[in-house]
Parts: C-alpha cells; structure tokens; sequence
C-alpha cells in the first residue's frame, strides 16, 4: 500500500468506479498531451487537469510514456469506432460499390471528432515521434490499422486510401497550427479553411475559444 496519503479530490475519484477513474484521467491527458505534445506535457499538468494529485495519476499508469501509449490507443480506438458506425449506416442507404460516397461519409465522422481537438492532436503527436522506438512502433502500428480499415472494410484502393489519409492529415495540421485564429483577419487562411471545410467550418472556428491546458 502506498504511504502517500490521498488529497480530497483523490478520495472522491477513488469512491468512483475503476473504468470512470480511468476515462477522467485519460480525457485529461488528451487535452495536455494534445495542446504540449509528449515532451512538453507533465503528469503534473495532466494530475491538474483531472483535479488529481500528481501520486494518484503515477499510481494508476506508471509513467508519463505508458500514459501516452493508452491515451493513443483510447484516441484510435474512438476513432475506429466511429468509422465503422458510419460506415454501417452509409452502407443501409448507399451502393457499397460508390467508394466516394462512402469516403463522404467516413470523412465527415473525422471531422466530426474535432470536437474533442486533443484527441487529433495526440494522434498528430504521435505519429511524428517515429524514431521513438515504443511510441514510434505504436503509432505504425495505428497508421497500418486505419489504413487496413479503409482497404478492407471499406473496400477503397491503395490510392484512394492515400487521398483520404492526405486529407485528415492536412486538417490535422491545420487545427494543430491554430489556423482558425487568423481566419477573420488573413483572406489566405479564411481560403484555405473553406476549401478543407465547406459544410463544417463552424466546428473548427469553435475551437478558437478553447483555452489550452
């Protein structure tokens, strides 16, 4: 037993049930890892996040590496599961055979989880720490599973599953840039916002008002 002694917000987390615990401390650290990055975020700043003490986040994962490697998981995890719900209501009303209209509708769940901007962003995080040889691995390794959904579920080619990757990587880019702050002011940026999202833009200017962690 651990002889460091609960704060009061630890003993009301803990009155909670295991799974909702988790899922508090992992929203948290979503957020910070998604605004800071791997390297720049803290358990400490995660720990604030969850109105947690920092003891409480290590003794429930370990480690700041071992955080981040659930918080990638969680984050493709959420988002194959919504591409797979949209695609089986796609598929009760569309031709499995019109691959773009079955693109529409998977990248319209995509950008639907912008509403959770950490989630991307710790996916973006991820998937540039290549030469990270636990987190690199792993973040291959959910490239690989997006990419065999989009092939084999999906049923689209080696090329068109290029084009779709393109896209969410380019939207990655800009929400992680903040490109939505200047789309007031800069005609450049408002041009490029609209092109990347016709119908849903209203979304991504939401984020302007987002605190960061």
């Amino acid at each position: 037993m651990s002889s460091v002694s609960l704060s009061t917000d630890d003993a009301v987390v803990t009155r909670m049930r295991s799974e909702d615990r988790r899922a508090l401390v992992l929203e948290a650290a979503t957020r910070v890892f998604g605004d800071r990055g791997y390297y720049g975020a803290t358990t400490d700043q995660i720990a604030r996040e969850a109105g947690v003490s920092q003891p409480y986040v290590v003794r429930m994962f370990g480690n700041k590496e071992t955080l981040f490697l659930e918080v990638l998981q969680r984050a493709l995890d959420r988002m194959m599961s919504a591409f797979r719900t949209a695609l089986e209501e796609n598929r009760e009303t569309a031709d499995p055979g019109d691959h773009e209209a079955l693109q529409r509708c998977i990248g319209r769940t995509y950008v639907d989880l912008l509403a959770d901007r950490g989630l991307l962003l710790s996916l973006m995080h991820a998937f540039a720490m290549g030469a990270d040889p636990v987190i690199g691995r792993a973040a291959r390794q959910g490239m690989l599973d997006v990419y065999r959904f989009l092939r084999d579920e999906v049923g689209l080619d080696a090329a068109e599953c290029s084009d779709f990757l393109a896209g969410g990587m380019l939207l990655n880019t800009v929400v992680g840039m903040r490109m939505a702050d200047d789309y007031d002011d800069d005609p450049l940026a408002r041009e490029l916002l609209e092109a990347i999202l016709p119908t849903k833009l209203d979304l991504l200017l939401a984020l302007r008002d987002e605190p960061t962690s």
